[in-house]
Order: structure tokens, then sequence, then C-alpha cells
């Protein structure tokens, strides 16, 4: 990279060292890494061809929909549900307390494995295992602790998850001739973007991975160095977001608590935290979550103030 590039680069991982800085001491580190973990698989779905929203989990998850796109009859190359638990089994060996803690949250609502063994078994079958060794590779040491690094091993993932020629279709014609023709081609490098966050933890750029650095463009550019510009361009885009989302979290947190008026023993600050992470979350949930009754959890649900702000979703 030339000397501009590089202060870009620099810039992207300042700003980087801020957010990830901030996530040890702020109070809604739980809340922001939720958050992420669904920004980053909206952001996989759309590198994979199924665009979709935020929000559009947050009904999935709080029960008040299907998961996005398996009702509507589209001929998608990939179901949701599918991407959604490839995404979070990212993190099922996370060592960091906090986002195991929310992981473990976000499976006590909603049972990805089993949504997507619903929606997406064929591709829990044909990527499960490749993603699996796409996980193992990325978590290799890396040479060295730069951005280079990670692009490097970002395009030798995407050796490991090439089509091969077993994978043709072989053609007999009328007249006895055989052919092979490609097979349709399934672009997979939301595989390799799923790692990312992972290995900008093993390289040392972030002290936990933060589940929203997908970082990867739809299509990689011709050489490793030209993606090193492209993934420090978008490391500054997303850590910039990502301090401004932790502002905007904090502040929702400290006017909910300023709204209500409870003892120190009511739940009611904590469903106030569940529902800036996870709005719209039915009764059911928030009983399992708080352990409390269906009937004390919507006392506590009709309990709450109207929002003096705008609601984060």
């Amino acid at each position: 990279m030339d000397r501009s590039q590089n202060l870009r680069a620099d810039d992207g991982l300042l700003l980087l060292g801020r957010l990830d800085g901030r996530l040890h001491s702020s109070a809604c580190t739980d809340i922001y890494l939720a958050r992420a973990r669904l920004t980053g698989a909206a952001a996989l779905a759309g590198l994979a061809g199924v665009p979709i929203a935020v929000r559009d989990l947050q009904a999935w998850i709080a029960g008040r929909s299907p998961p996005p796109r398996a009702s509507e009859g589209l001929n998608d190359p990939f179901s949701v549900a599918a991407i959604f638990h490839l995404a979070l089994s990212r993190d099922d060996d996370a060592q960091d307390p906090i986002a195991r803690a929310t992981l473990n949250i976000l499976r006590s609502i909603l049972d990805d494995r089993a949504e997507a063994e619903a929606y997406g078994r064929d591709d829990l079958a044909h990527f499960g295992p490749l993603w699996r060794q796409v996980r193992a590779a990325a978590d290799a040491p890396f040479p060295d602790k730069d951005l280079r690094a990670v692009a490097d091993r970002v395009f030798e993932l995407s050796q490991l998850t090439a089509q091969t020629s077993a994978d043709a279709a072989d053609v007999v014609t009328v007249d006895g001739r055989s052919w092979a023709l490609p097979p349709r081609s399934r672009d997979r490098n939301w595989l390799i973007a799923a790692a990312m966050p992972r290995m900008l933890h093993r390289a040392g750029f972030t002290s936990l991975s933060i589940p929203s650095l997908i970082l990867l463009p739809k299509f990689l550019p011709p050489s490793p160095a030209a993606l090193t510009a492209a993934i420090a361009e978008a490391l500054a885009a997303a850590a910039t977001e990502g301090l401004r989302e932790l502002a905007v979290i904090e502040r929702a947190v400290e006017r909910g608590r300023d709204n209500l008026r409870v003892t120190k023993r009511s739940k009611a600050p904590a469903l106030t935290r569940l529902l800036i992470t996870y709005p719209g979350l039915q009764a059911s949930a928030v009983a399992r979550l708080l352990g409390v009754t269906p009937q004390g959890a919507r006392k506590l649900l009709a309990g709450l103030p109207e929002p003096s702000g705008p609601m984060l979703v």
C-alpha cells in the first residue's frame, strides 16, 4: 500500500482499538454484542444473495414472523435460517463470558438449530462441513499481525471453498457423448466473511470477537494487496458505526433507567435492557428469560413507561 493507504489503514485500526476499549468498560457491552450479532448476520445474508434487514431478524427472534424470506415464495439460493445458524456457531467456543452469555440468551429465545433444520436442511448438509473447515483454517496462527496477513488468509480460504471438478454434472448426449457441465455457481464468500470477526480476534486486532465486523465485499478484489486496502476502508467505517451504535445504546439504557420508578428487586430494568436488544419480545420469552410466570411477564410488559426517545431497531 502507498502512504495514503497506510494512513487510512491506521485510522481504521485506531478506531477499532477505541471501540474495543470502550467495550471493555461499557455497562452495555452485552447489548452491543447481541445487536452486533444480528447486524453481522444480516450482512452475511446480503453477501449470500438473500438481502434482509436487522428488523427482519428481530421480528423472527421475537416470535412475530417465520425466518426472513421463508414465507415469501422466493427462489433464494440459501436459507436465512441456515445462514443465521452457521453465523451463531462461529461463537460456540467463545471464551469471553459476556459474549457467551449473550449467545445463550439468544438461544433461549430462538432454537437456531431447529429453525435451520426446518427451513434450510439442505443448506446445512451442503455447507455445514465446509463451514467447519473454513472455521478451523481461519483459526490457524497468523505469521504476521497485520491486515495483509488477514487478506492472505482470506485468499487461502477462497481456494478452500472453490468448486471442485467432482461437483460437475455428468451429462450424456443422445449420440452417446459424455459432457461434464460445470455446476450452477453458488457464491461461497459469505462463508469466509462469517469467519472475519474470528480472524480479526485471532490476529490480535480485537480482544474479543465483534460479530458485526464482516468487512468483505461480495466479490473479492484481484489480489491480497487490493483486499488489504478494501478491508482497511471497511474497518474504519464499521468501527465508526460501532462507536455510534454503542453511544446510542448507552443513551437508551440511561433514558430507560431514568423513566423507571421501581424497587431494587424489580425485574423491569432487566426487561428494559432485553427490549433494547430484541424489540417486540413476547411474554412467553420474557417469562423464560426473567424467571417469572407468563402472567408476571405480561404485567411487566404492560407496566413499562412509553419511551421518551426514539426506539432502537
